[in-house]
């Protein structure tokens, strides 16, 4: 019996997908659950496992084609029973990679890495997972494989670079900014844009044109937040493995504000006079990276505390800095988002609803400046830590009163700052 094989919905607004390489040829045995086809959207790289055991009986859809989603792209001809897996192909010796163009930071490991195992070598790996193993320094003969036949998978590799089996050198911090282009050398060039930079575009007009957008902005102390995270974070280092950052503390923040104004964890129905409210929050938190903005998310947000947050905000960055880090799930379902400029020192800015939300947080550089502190009922100068924060809003479900009453909320948060018993401080 034929299986067809669909491209799948693989985040919210990608309808499209380009085949990158097929793992089986037509005639060649699968397995349920290994992976078929390497398939390409503007948002992730992934593989595409087979929904059946069997034989690849026709491929519909030929490599470097584009298909729109729920397009058949090849049938499976199942057989009777449990197709074994296919013989392990011996790879060569992998040389040195070469220094990717973007290296996430390297966790820093509590223990030694363990010794290579010598009966690695040889087991099946698909390209993409090699060239994520090359990305991240790992060795990939090295790491114990959990898929079928004992086949490495990406979970494996980006779990033994967790583990401090990575060999890649930190890199030095750059002395200047990445240059994504160069000067022409003609008068002028036309550059056409990229798939991920098509999509983005066209997913920020549909938003202008969508959502009424109002930015309400509130300046927020971190005084206090900034001094717990100096007195925490090279202990919070040693024990949980991750930097603390201040993002931990303002995505805190914005969950317990979710709680007491949940008309905020919404999307507005395509129909645009129907608001869906959610039970859980699902954080999405945008990552900067030189082939586009991506906004995976944090599902299930209000189960975390501040030290689950920093991991889990932490994970979500660095393997969306790693080709083929992210999954289809890690990049829908969002609910609510936070927009980090001041992390290359922007200080205020009006970001985007990504649609259908209805709102965006946007977080500024935390900056000292002269500000006016009470103590006692007499003012007085002092040197504080001052954030600026951008709540961009739709106004067709959201006024500008609850809107300055949410964004007041994540302020208040933020400045009585009463997260030391969840540092153990």
């Amino acid at each position: 019996m034929g299986i067809s094989v669909t491209l799948p919905q693989m985040g919210e607004s990608v309808t499209e997908g380009t085949i990158v390489r097929w793992l089986k040829k037509e005639g060649e045995q699968v397995a349920e659950d290994e992976p078929l086809v390497e398939i390409s959207t503007d948002k992730i790289d992934t593989e595409l496992p087979s929904p059946a055991a069997g034989v690849v009986s026709k491929i519909v859809a030929g490599e470097d084609q584009t298909v729109q989603v729920g397009a058949e792209i090849a049938v499976i001809e199942q057989t009777d029973g449990a197709t074994p897996p296919p013989e392990p192909k011996v790879e060569p010796k992998v040389e040195p990679p070469p220094e990717p163009e973007v290296e996430p930071a390297p966790e820093p490991t509590r223990a030694q890495a363990p010794p290579p195992a010598a009966t690695s070598r040889g087991r099946a790996t698909s390209p993409l997972v090699r060239k994520l193993a090359r990305e991240l320094g790992v060795d990939v003969s090295a790491v114990p494989g959990t898929g079928n036949g004992g086949r490495v998978t990406k979970e494996d590799v980006i779990g033994a670079a967790r583990a401090g089996m990575s060999s890649a050198p930190a890199r030095a911090p750059a002395s200047e900014p990445v240059r994504m282009f160069d000067v022409p050398s003609e008068p002028s060039v036309d550059v056409a844009f990229s798939r991920v930079r098509k999509a983005i575009a066209e997913h920020m007009v549909r938003s202008r044109r969508t959502a009424a957008h109002v930015t309400n902005v509130v300046e927020v102390d971190m005084t206090d937040i900034a001094s717990l995270r100096a007195r925490a974070k090279d202990s919070f280092r040693t024990s949980e493995g991750v930097s603390l950052t201040f993002m931990p503390f303002i995505a805190s923040a914005v969950v317990q504000a979710l709680r007491s104004f949940p008309e905020f964890n919404a999307h507005v129905l395509e129909d645009g006079v129907t608001a869906r409210l959610f039970r859980e929050i699902n954080l999405g938190v945008a990552v900067g990276r030189d082939e586009g903005l991506i906004v995976p998310v944090v599902h299930g947000a209000e189960r975390l505390n501040l030290v689950g947050l920093a991991h889990a905000v932490s994970d979500i960055a660095q393997r969306a800095r790693t080709k083929g880090g992210l999954t289809p799930d890690d990049v829908s379902g969002g609910t609510f988002s936070i927009t980090n400029y001041g992390s290359v020192g922007g200080v205020l800015d009006t970001p985007i609803i990504s649609q259908p939300q209805v709102a965006i947080l946007g977080v500024g550089a935390i900056v000292k400046r002269p500000a006016v502190v009470t103590t006692g009922g007499v003012d007085a100068i002092a040197i504080r830590h001052q954030l600026f924060l951008s709540l961009s809003y739709d106004h067709r479900w959201i006024d500008g009163h609850r809107a300055a009453l949410f964004n007041s909320r994540i302020k208040e948060i933020l400045e009585r700052a009463e997260f030391g018993a969840e540092l153990g401080l």
